[in-house]
């Protein structure tokens, strides 16, 4: 009984050494995460001292600490699409000042930084608006070249906007209906009912003139329903040089925001074993989340380890058929199904997991199986030689000629520990169709990512960060039957030696 009782309190203590700071700025390099967090480890079951048949009374507590620990890191897995949302709802509100019907444009690099894997090409238009406060809102829509669609904050697709919407890039009058009530249906209007209180909106203005794309930016207007006869004008706010970090946030901080955004949505069949998991961590529904010093040293360290495993689970996906090209590296990093996340037998929790640690929004047009429409996004985390991504060596990629993409491609450059935009002193992350790229003489193009730009080679360079990992997304708009096909076929990221 008194080694059961000792081992009990060591659990805990193990614990404790897992407490990392809860400041949401701050970021760890992963190999740093692995290196600091190996201290605790599963039950040995031979160490679980017995009463006859029984465990004895004094292990039983180290088995209820286990097991907590054991749901909390799955919990931790399970939030991340909601916890991700919630996280960049709290930036846009409390930070940028922004309200449900405002727009915060990201156009500048430096606008980007805090987003999870952004797209450096092109600017983002994005709001978050909350039903409960709101009610029945409209979305007005100009006509032009865009590109968005609307999400719940479990980053279900709930409609496609613009030309792959029901507008067709016609533009047109979207108005959201609240769950629970009656979807509002009415002349000249597309009715959209929504899943969740708090819903997601983001566009792109497509149109390479910049003065045009403003345009439409400036068309979009969101006021409630009930306004509609006298709406307020839609503000257009700007992060204005502000610092932020739109990730899930590290320790207690992920807990707290997962626990209020679930006391404004409805629980969902899908969800309830989770939810009964979270009542043993002292987060309940309906009741103030204020967990006991032991629950906090398991959140804290299920914080750690959740997030070490979605960094396994993104960056090396053990997922099939998970390689676009056969004995290449470079991954579907969209590995969902459908926007529902749902297979035929089964939700797809891992697939899920994989991609919304990495990444925000999700399409049914970002997977789109119709040459020429919509994107492709395909992802490297590893060089050919199957190493991480390492900022102090030098790298190149051989673009071959005639990317299969009708409006362009990019190529993008993350921080693994953020998942953002790498934050270098060149100020750029992506090279792309749209810059003016050095090509070789039978059209194919080379590119660079190293601490310092090869001689000549400026114009085709990204520059990484010494002493931190990175990854590079590949994006087709528009991608054609030759990537369909995979009769284009690119080369692994190589190391120079």
């Amino acid at each position: 009984m008194k080694k059961a009782l000792i081992f009990s309190v060591a659990i805990l203590l193990l614990i404790a050494c897992e407490q990392r700071k809860t400041n949401t700025s701050e970021t760890t390099d992963s190999t740093t995460t692995t290196q600091t967090d190996t201290t605790l480890q599963a039950i040995d079951p031979a160490k679980v001292t017995m009463d006859g048949e029984l465990p004895s009374k004094a292990a039983v507590s180290a088995l209820f600490n286990e097991m907590d620990y054991q749901q909390a890191t799955q919990c931790y897995l399970w939030g991340l699409p909601i916890v991700a949302y919630a996280e960049w709802q709290h930036i846009h509100n409390d930070v940028f000042g922004a309200s449900s019907n405002d727009l915060v444009m990201y156009n500048s690099y430096d606008d980007k930084l805090g987003i999870l894997t952004a797209n450096a090409t092109t600017p983002y238009i994005i709001n978050f608006i909350d039903l409960a406060k709101n009610g029945p809102t409209v979305i007005e829509m100009p006509a032009g070249h865009t590109a968005g669609g609307l999400g719940d904050f479990w980053q279900r697709e709930l409609a496609a906007i613009g030309e792959l919407g029901a507008d067709k890039g016609k533009g047109g009058k979207y108005i959201l209906t609240p769950p629970g009530r009656k979807p509002i249906t009415a002349p000249g209007y597309y009715s959209i009912p929504s899943s969740m209180m708090n819903v997601f909106f983001g566009f792109r203005a497509l149109d390479p003139d910049p003065a045009k794309a403003m345009a439409l930016i400036k068309g979009v207007k969101i006021y409630p329903y009930a306004d509609r006869a006298n709406p307020k004008p839609t503000k257009l706010v700007s992060p204005a040089g502000k610092k932020y970090l739109a990730i899930q946030p590290d320790g207690l901080v992920y807990w707290q925001r997962l626990y209020d955004i679930l006391n404004e949505e409805p629980v969902e069949e899908r969800d309830r074993f989770f939810m009964s998991w979270l009542n043993n961590l002292g987060i309940i529904k309906g009741k103030p989340f204020n967990p006991t010093e032991r629950q906090k040293k398991i959140l804290i360290a299920a914080a750690t380890r959740g997030k070490q495993m979605a960094m396994a689970n993104s960056f090396d996906k053990r997922l099939d058929s998970i390689y676009h090209w056969q004995g290449r590296k470079w991954d579907y990093v969209m590995a969902l199904t459908n926007s529902n996340q749902r297979a035929a037998n089964y939700d797809e929790f891992f697939r899920r997991t994989s991609y919304f640690f990495e990444a925000v929004t999700f399409s049914n047009a970002m997977i789109s199986k119709t040459p020429n429409l919509g994107q492709a996004y395909l992802g490297a985390y590893e060089d050919k030689d199957g190493n991480w991504l390492e900022g102090n060596n030098s790298y190149t990629l051989h673009i071959p000629a005639n990317p299969p993409a009708v409006n362009f491609w990019s190529v993008t450059i993350y921080d693994a520990a953020t998942r953002c935009i790498i934050d270098n002193k060149q100020r750029n992350a992506d090279l792309s169709s749209r810059k003016d790229l050095v090509k070789n003489s039978d059209g194919s193009i080379d590119l660079y990512f190293a601490p310092e730009a090869p001689a000549g080679k400026e114009k085709n360079w990204v520059q990484t960060n010494p002493g931190k990992h990175w990854f590079a997304y590949m994006r087709f708009y528009g991608p054609t039957i030759a990537y369909f096909d995979k009769s284009w076929k690119m080369d692994d990221i190589v190391k120079v030696k």
